[in-house]
């Protein structure tokens, strides 16, 4: 029996929830309380994220930050700092769609504004308007306007906020009618031969204008594995300007066999250049110039001749694998070359295979003149 003085031990329960009418236990206020505030403290870290962003990407693009005013402001008002990052990146989108500038590569990096012309872009994209820079960011223009010569940046501007369009240069060119007794300024180009064919073929007109090029933008990258420098006409090393032609349809050729290279077990990472463009000074003055020779295809700037130099030796690299340097691997480009224009007919042109010499260790020509020439 039971003392009834005896002292009773007491357990504390856990705080139990109420409880539905069905007897399914409710959670504690406090509990519910405690995922609110985390909820609310991640939506206020949130607002402070984009905040710090538009800040730092202001900055970054170096142009006027917003008022403490904006900065401050609801994000959600009419007068907030507008979402500049997803406005920018559908805007990145639409011009993907809108211009080829690319190639069907995928890795042209420049547009070729001819004297007169206006760059084939858009006026807007939805709220982000389109602006040409200069490299320095001295002069701005309106995308849809003719720029001056030279070199621009394209710009997406949304409001107070600029972002620069990675990987597309504009490339306005100076006037033919510049040249003067076959120099612009110091730089000796002389004069485009005439055709055999009467009229003169469309492909063997001369070229509207040139391509300024200086020191600072040699390294311009015209395309994923070429630049500007890999134009320039050989000679003449102290003077400058110096001024080229260059052709997207070339570079978007030229980055398909190198594409069709990787895909079929042949590696490029590095590639050497012999040639690109030649001034008709320069191409009279060495080769063959007799008949179609003097209408080279270098000097209306669709021709390169080049080869793969994985290891940077300045020597076209062993691509069959057979332990030496010979024709076989020039032959292994040129068959990459085949394929492209059998997929790519708009590209057709010339494929010639140049063995090794004492002078280079062998070479292609590649060019898209338009119709197949082989040798």
């Amino acid at each position: 029996m039971m003392n009834p003085h005896a002292r009773v031990e007491r357990t504390e329960l856990p705080p139990r929830g109420r409880r539905h009418r069905s007897g399914e236990e409710l959670e504690p206020l406090a509990w519910r309380r405690g995922w609110f505030d985390v909820a609310l403290v991640a939506v206020l870290f949130l607002f402070a994220g984009a905040w710090v962003f538009t800040i730092v990407q202001s900055v970054m693009g170096d142009v006027p930050r917003p008022g403490l005013g904006r900065v401050l402001a609801n994000p959600l008002s009419a007068g907030a700092t507008p979402p500049a990052p997803y406005l920018f990146d559908a805007a990145l989108r639409r011009l993907a769609d809108y211009t080829d500038f690319a190639g069907t590569s995928g890795e042209v990096r420049v547009l070729v504004v001819e004297p007169g012309q206006t760059p084939a872009l858009p006026d807007t994209l939805g709220e982000v308007e389109i602006e040409l820079a200069s490299p320095s960011g001295d002069t701005v223009v309106p995308g849809d306007s003719t720029p001056p010569p030279g070199i621009w940046n394209v710009l997406l501007r949304a409001g107070r906020e600029v972002r620069r369009v990675p990987d597309l240069t504009v490339l306005s060119m100076v006037p033919i009618s510049e040249k003067r007794d076959g120099r612009i300024g110091r730089y000796i180009i002389g004069s485009w031969p005439e055709a055999e064919e009467t009229p003169r073929p469309e492909v063997y007109v001369p070229p509207r204008g040139l391509v300024r090029v200086t020191p600072d933008n040699l390294d311009l990258a015209v395309s994923r594995h070429f630049r500007l420098r890999h134009f320039v006409t050989k000679g003449q090393e102290d003077v400058w300007p110096k001024y080229v032609v260059v052709s997207p349809r070339l570079l978007d050729k030229l980055e398909l066999m190198i594409d069709e290279l990787n895909r079929s077990g042949t590696p490029v990472q590095h590639v050497g250049v012999i040639s690109g463009f030649r001034t008709p000074s320069y191409n009279a003055g060495g080769g063959d110039t007799s008949g179609r020779g003097a209408l080279s295809r270098h000097m209306y700037g669709d021709a390169m001749d080049w080869f793969v130099d994985n290891d940077g030796d300045g020597r076209m690299d062993d691509l069959n694998g057979d332990g030496s340097i010979d024709s076989d691997d020039g032959r292994v480009i040129i068959e990459a070359g085949e394929r492209v224009e059998r997929r790519h007919p708009d590209l057709v042109g010339g494929l010639g295979l140049y063995a090794p010499t004492g002078a280079h260790s062998g070479f292609v020509h590649v060019d898209t003149r338009g119709y197949r020439a082989r040798w």
